[in-house]
């Protein structure tokens, strides 16, 4: 996802301004496509890379913020022609993958660096590709994280990242005619110029600096330095930010809703499935990770409550006999106590998928030792009254175990 730094505004219709997310990547994907074929058909000379260079200027802040290298896993997200991963791999012996969607663009790099030690070059979607990979120390991107959703690719960048990882990547603040950044969360149309002429229409979430950090932290990443990298010339106003990143050692959680719950819906379950595959999770309209549940209906057992909401959730087919209770959480939301019951099913059949109607969705497993950040609080107390080892930040809960329920793990 090489990119242009005299990107401006295009006049364009209206709607097109207003376009979906998803109606954005699939442009910008047929854009990339493009635009890796006209380079590859111009064979457009580029030369090596002996510095980084963040921004629009060959000044400011080099490699040296990524940190030490040396023996760690590192991704190039959006790598182009991959001159800077050859670099890193070249210069810091880092075993590096560098991953873009124009399939000329890996065609470019595997061309000149195929047989560099530590390289690996891979055509793929970002998010698709941070899903499937184990995660990584490093991860960095130079002006290709503003061409993604952001609530599609930040919660995979925080979960691509080990415990204590390192996220650098720069954005578009201010084009070169000067349209600065903008406040919703929401793609806008920008112009991509090509060597030898034409141009291309791409869609960019330019946003705000305090925008961008807000979608951080609510994916469980930490902002540590945020650096403007202005362009030299007078004429052109082109901006990018640069940002450095962390993902906090332990997992994160974010609390419920203060809002009181309705009288019949007091109690509710939360469900562990773990397997070879990892820990089932979905993904929360609001944003947070969840473990299937909900609240008991009237007239049910808890543990066909368990049951009842997984298959509401997932499609997943269980039974009642399957299904282990840990033991009751109590905790408060202002004046109100809550209840959750956790249970851990041990056995259960199909797959899990988006149903419809749901609030929550996209599930997936994640290895215990990857878990995403932001997860529920709820979801989180009973991960940590599961496996305390877990190192999961959360709001303090009373657990009381059903004490039929641990005889039986001991036994």
């Amino acid at each position: 996802m090489t990119t242009a730094h005299t990107a401006h505004t295009a006049h364009t219709a209206p709607t097109a301004a207003t376009a979906a997310a998803g109606d954005a990547e699939e442009t910008n994907a047929l854009a990339w496509h493009t635009y890796g074929e006209h380079h590859l058909g111009r064979d457009t000379p580029l030369a090596e890379v002996d510095r980084f260079c963040w921004g629009p200027a060959p000044t400011g802040p080099g490699e040296e913020i990524l940190g030490d290298l040396r023996g760690l896993r590192v991704l190039d997200l959006g790598c182009g022609p991959a001159r800077h991963a050859a670099h890193l791999a070249r210069t810091h012996r880092a075993t590096v993958d560098a991953v873009d969607a124009s399939p000329g663009q890996i065609a470019r790099a595997r061309g000149r660096y195929a047989d560099l030690p530590g390289l690996r070059l891979l055509h793929a979607d970002a998010v698709d590709h941070l899903r499937a990979a184990t995660p990584y120390d490093v991860i960095y991107s130079l002006s290709a994280v503003h061409f993604l959703d952001p609530h599609r690719l930040l919660p995979a960048l925080a979960a691509g990242l080990k415990p204590g990882g390192r996220l650098c990547f720069t954005v578009l603040h201010t084009n070169s005619v000067g349209d600065g950044p903008g406040t919703a969360v929401a793609p806008r149309p920008e112009i991509l110029r090509l060597a030898g002429g034409g141009e291309l229409t791409v869609g960019m979430w330019v946003l705000t600096p305090e925008l961008w950090e807000d979608l951080l932290v609510q994916y469980g990443l930490r902002v540590e330095n945020v650096t403007a990298l202005d362009a030299p010339e007078e004429d052109n106003h082109a901006s990018y930010r640069l940002f450095q990143v962390r993902r906090p050692t332990r997992v994160s959680s974010r609390p419920r809703t203060a809002k009181p719950p309705a009288p019949q819906s007091a109690v509710g379950v939360g469900a562990v499935l773990a397997g070879p595959r990892g820990l089932l999770l979905g993904r929360h309209r609001r944003g947070t990770a969840e473990l299937p549940g909900g609240t008991v209906e009237a007239g049910e057992s808890l543990p066909e409550a368990v049951v009842r909401e997984l298959a509401e959730e997932t499609g997943l087919v269980a039974d009642p006999a399957d299904v282990r209770l840990l033991g009751m959480l109590l905790d408060r939301v202002d004046d109100v106590v809550r209840i959750t019951v956790g249970a851990v099913v041990t056995r259960w059949r199909g797959e899990p998928a988006d149903q419809p109607g749901e609030p929550v969705g996209d599930w997936r497993w994640w290895p215990l030792d990857a878990l995403p950040p932001g997860l529920f609080e709820c979801s989180a107390q009973i991960l940590t009254a599961w496996r305390p080892d877990l190192p999961i930040d959360h709001a303090p809960a009373h657990f009381t175990p059903f004490a039929a329920q641990e005889q039986g793990r001991r036994d």
